[in-house]
């Protein structure tokens, strides 16, 4: 199976708090999304690895995902290893994603901008002859690179390179994060409301997406939007293109 998107998050609610609108947006005009997580979020101080699995998984579904993968590293301790790459690469070369979207090139979590790297370089090395990767089936795989990388915006108020409409997909961005409720749903009751709080458990968290969203697109004439980086600057084939 070939995709079009490959979003990636080191923690399994990072795609969706953060690049959501944009997957779903491009899912109705008929492109194939799938989704890699690194981790489990297994050292997060709500729920388990466990757990935020199935919530993933019902989030995917949700979403429209053609697949989500889990690649069982560490949480807090996946590095910069040859190793680590090594394991991405198979999944690039498997699904062959056009674009591929990663975490924040910097962020609150440090887990973020050293996943931001990661990616981006097993992207680039994906692209390599002489790095030999075996599928499933034990075939060897042909090299792949994405045409292009780019990071969405996480916590901090990053300034994006450009931002996505989201206008007609937030409540339903918002309807998906809620699948992950053993991490936000301190403050409604229910089966995680005694657990300890966090600064994404309540529901001024919730306020500030919606209003990190309108932010973004305020400038550009959209109501809500989604922000991205890029390290090397996008081409525009039409002015009248940008908004």
């Amino acid at each position: 199976m070939e995709i079009d998107i490959l979003a990636v998050g080191v923690h399994p609610d990072d795609v969706e708090l953060s690049a959501s609108g944009t997957l779903l947006r491009h899912i109705e005009l008929g492109y194939s999304v799938g989704l890699l997580d690194l981790t489990r979020g297994e050292l997060g101080s709500r729920g388990t690895g466990e757990i935020r699995t199935r919530e993933a998984l019902d989030a995917a579904e949700k979403l429209g995902a053609k697949f989500r993968v889990n690649l069982d590293l560490p949480d807090g301790f996946a590095q910069y290893s040859e190793d680590t790459i090594k394991k991405i690469i198979p999944i690039l070369r498997q699904y062959r994603p056009k674009i591929v979207l990663a975490n924040a090139l910097d962020d609150r979590h440090p887990d973020h901008g050293r996943a931001a790297k990661i990616v981006a370089d097993a992207c680039f090395y994906s692209g390599l002859l002489k790095i030999e990767t075996f599928g499933a089936d034990g075939q060897a795989q042909e090299r792949w690179r994405p045409d292009a990388v780019y990071h969405y915006i996480q916590d901090r108020n990053r300034k994006p390179d450009f931002v996505v409409d989201i206008s007609d997909y937030l409540n339903k961005k918002m309807a998906i994060i809620r699948c992950f409720k053993s991490q936000f749903d301190d403050h409604l009751p229910g089966e995680y409301s005694a657990e300890v709080s966090t600064p994404i458990s309540g529901a001024d968290f919730m306020a500030f997406i919606r209003a990190k969203a309108r932010s973004f697109g305020r400038e550009a004439g959209f109501e809500f939007a989604e922000g991205f980086e890029a390290s090397r600057y996008p081409g525009v084939l039409n002015l009248f293109d940008l908004k």
